[in-house]
Order: C-alpha cells, then sequence, then structure tokens
C-alpha cells in the first residue's frame, strides 16, 4: 500500500492514519478505499458535518427545500454562495469523471463494509460561514461574495498535476485562497479552527486505530492540533451580533429624512429635487438587479417600488420583495429542484433554473438597493448643501 498522502501518528495508546486527499480526485477516492481495507480501522472520520452528509447521501434533499422560505428566514445569500461552492467543485469534477466529494463516499462505504464507526467530523458548515461573515468588515463581505459569484462564470479547466497540486488546499480553500492574502482573518475560522475543531473529533473518535478521510490542506494543522485539548464549546460559538451595523443602520435613513425635511422646510422645489433623486437612484439600481438576473417584469417593478422605501428601513431588503415576487410570478416546480444541482454547474444554467434565478434576484436586487442608497444619499447631501 502506498504512503503517499498518509500520515501514521500514534498517541496515548491509538493509531491515527490520515488521508490527504483532492475532493475531486480519482486516484484519492482510491486511496481511501485501499487504506480502510488494508487497515480494518475502529473508526472512520470523515470531513463531513451532518448537513452535507446528508446533501451526500440523500440527494434529494434539494427536492424539499422551500424557497419562499429561505427568502423569509434571510439565507438566500448563503445559499447561492453553496451552490456557487458547488458549481465550482462539481465542474473539475465533471473534467475527471468523478462525482464531487467521491472520496467522502468512498469513506462512507468502506467504513459500513469494514464495521467500522462513521465520525462525521467537521463543524456544522453553517457555523464556520457565520464566523467567516463575522470577522470580515463591509469591504470584505462584497468581495468576498463577489469572488465567490464569480467562480461561477469561470471557464477555466485544470490538468492533472494541478489537481494532485489542490490536495495542498481545502476545496472551499481554493476559490477563497486569494482572501487569505487580503484578509488574514478568513485563515483562522476557515482553516485552522476547522483543524482544531477535527483534531479534537479524531482524537475522541472510539477504538485504537482511526482512520480519517482529510482535505490535505488540514493534515499539516491537525499533526499538532490532535496532540492538545480543544475547547468545543469555544469553537462552535456562533459570533455576537454587534450593534454598530444596527447602529449604522439605523443612523443612515434618519440622517436621509431629516435632511430632507429640512430642505423641504427651507426650499419645497429643492426638497422635491431630493426625493425624486433618492427614488431614482434606489428604484433604478435596484430594478436593474433584478433585470440582470432576468427577474419578471412585475419582480423589476416591485424592486423599483420597494427599495426606496427599504433603504429606509434596516430591517427590510427590496431584493426580499422582489424575490418573494419572482416565486410567486415564477414558482420552481419539482424538476428546478430536481435539476439544481446540475444546472449550476455553468452561467446559462444559473439563470435558467427558477430556483437559482430567483436567488439572484435577491443578491442582486439587494446589492442594486445598496449602491443605490450610497449614491442616493449623495445627492440628497449635494442638494442640501447647495440650497444652505
Amino acid at each position: 500500500m502506498s504512503e503517499e498522502n498518509i500520515t501514521r501518528i500514534h498517541l496515548n495508546g491509538k493509531e491515527y492514519i490520515l488521508v490527504g486527499t483532492a475532493h475531486v480526485s480519482k486516484h484519492s477516492a482510491e486511496q481511501v478505499k485501499e487504506v480502510i481495507e488494508a487497515e480494518q480501522p475502529d473508526s472512520v472520520c470523515v470531513e463531513l458535518d451532518e448537513q452535507r452528509y446528508q446533501s451526500i447521501t440523500e440527494g434529494s434533499k434539494w427536492k424539499e427545500m422551500d424557497i419562499i422560505q429561505v427568502i423569509k428566514e434571510k439565507k438566500a445569500s448563503l445559499l447561492l454562495m453553496n451552490l456557487a461552492i458547488s458549481s465550482f467543485q462539481n465542474r473539475m469534477a465533471d473534467q475527471f469523471g468523478i462525482k464531487a466529494g467521491q472520496e467522502m463516499i468512498q469513506g462512507i462505504e468502506s467504513a459500513k463494509a469494514a464495521g467500522a464507526k462513521l465520525v462525521l467530523a467537521d463543524r456544522n458548515i453553517q457555523i464556520t460561514f457565520a464566523r467567516i461573515w463575522g470577522n470580515l468588515g463591509l469591504k470584505g463581505k462584497s468581495l468576498l461574495l463577489s469572488q465567490v459569484i464569480a467562480s461561477i462564470f469561470s471557464k477555466d479547466t485544470i490538468t492533472e498535476e494541478e489537481l494532485e497540486k489542490m490536495k495542498n488546499q481545502d476545496t472551499i480553500n481554493a476559490i477563497l485562497n486569494e482572501f487569505t492574502d487580503s484578509f488574514p482573518r478568513l485563515k483562522k475560522p476557515l482553516i485552522d479552527e476547522r483543524d482544531q475543531y477535527l483534531a479534537q473529533k479524531i482524537k475522541d473518535a472510539p477504538g485504537e486505530k482511526i482512520v480519517a478521510v482529510l482535505g490535505a490542506a488540514h493534515v499539516p494543522g491537525i499533526k499538532e492540533e490532535i496532540k492538545k485539548e480543544q475547547d468545543m464549546a469555544k469553537l462552535t460559538e456562533r459570533p455576537p451580533k454587534s450593534n454598530v451595523p444596527k447602529i449604522i443602520g439605523w443612523s443612515i435613513p434618519v440622517f436621509i429624512l431629516a435632511i430632507i425635511a429640512y430642505t423641504f422646510f427651507a426650499n419645497p422645489s429643492a426638497g422635491l429635487a431630493q426625493t425624486i433623486s433618492w427614488i431614482i437612484w434606489n428604484g433604478s439600481l435596484s430594478a436593474l438587479g433584478a433585470a440582470i438576473a432576468m427577474g419578471h417584469p412585475l419582480t423589476i417593478l416591485t424592486a423599483f417600488v420597494a427599495a426606496p422605501i427599504t433603504s429606509l428601513n434596516p430591517l427590510l431588503a427590496a431584493g426580499w420583495f422582489a424575490g418573494l415576487t419572482q416565486a410567486y410570478m415564477r414558482r420552481p416546480n419539482v424538476r428546478d429542484f430536481e435539476t439544481l444541482t446540475e444546472d449550476v454547474f455553468s452561467v446559462k444554467g444559473f439563470w435558467r433554473n427558477k430556483v437559482s434565478r430567483i436567488l439572484l434576484i435577491v443578491v442582486l436586487s439587494n446589492l442594486g438597493s445598496s449602491l443605490g442608497t450610497f449614491i442616493g444619499g449623495a445627492d440628497v447631501i449635494r442638494v442640501f448643501f447647495e440650497n444652505l
């Protein structure tokens, strides 16, 4: 059996065998099968959480998704990011004729065949995203979302040699690699904390011989972290919500309304010009976002009408209303959910599928409204100073 990409650790009378993989490598899947069959471990740990395990083992789960509930729970952006990452991963897997995550599927199947205990060793992906999101400012969040969405448009293919090099990074990290340079704080929740969480789960796995199937990016960190006791409660904490965004969120509309009200009192015609500017900039850019996502005409109109109002209330967002209108006018059918994971392979499919199009409408309408708030707000201030 080849020892390439295999790390053996002996600690406290237990043997840990770490198999470093690339998530879209056929060789990795074959090696996982070979290692588990040869070692006959007591436990097999896989780099999955419960949510991703269900996604892999129950592909039909997409069909049960309630898109309207997703919008109401404000999870459209998160779901769109998950789909974009899935698209990136699946395109590479498709290029090499292998199912994305095949090495994890192989780990699950081989664990069952060997009679080993299966351990889902990764941290809940929503907690990881929440901790990533909490480490980024407004600029970072905007760049992160645009970078992930840009991966949908990528037509790049990679060679087998480049694929093997990817064994040095987690699949998600492959997309976000540039961000760890621009935003060093991203590495901590994405890689370092998961190294600690994975290490503790692997160490606590039952039995004396444990095989762990991991993205190779995690192996160096786990080798060190497995020697320590990790604070799992701290690692699974969701970051406390700061009051600063809430204060800023309410301050901007109060400030804008106060300026318009004062201008109306001093010069009604200038106040009217401010109001029209606010409506046009907010409404037009939000409607443009809905149009780019190829929304229904009524969806585009809803974005235009909602944006000037929702921009003055941080509890509301134009994209939610636009997305709900689109869901009502072009309600996804069973086939849209069935083909969702295949459709996001391509840009055309992303726009064609009614589910992913709704998500795009929510995100792009909100982005347009946010941009309209800054431009419209600046114009309101300009008119105010001209009429002092």
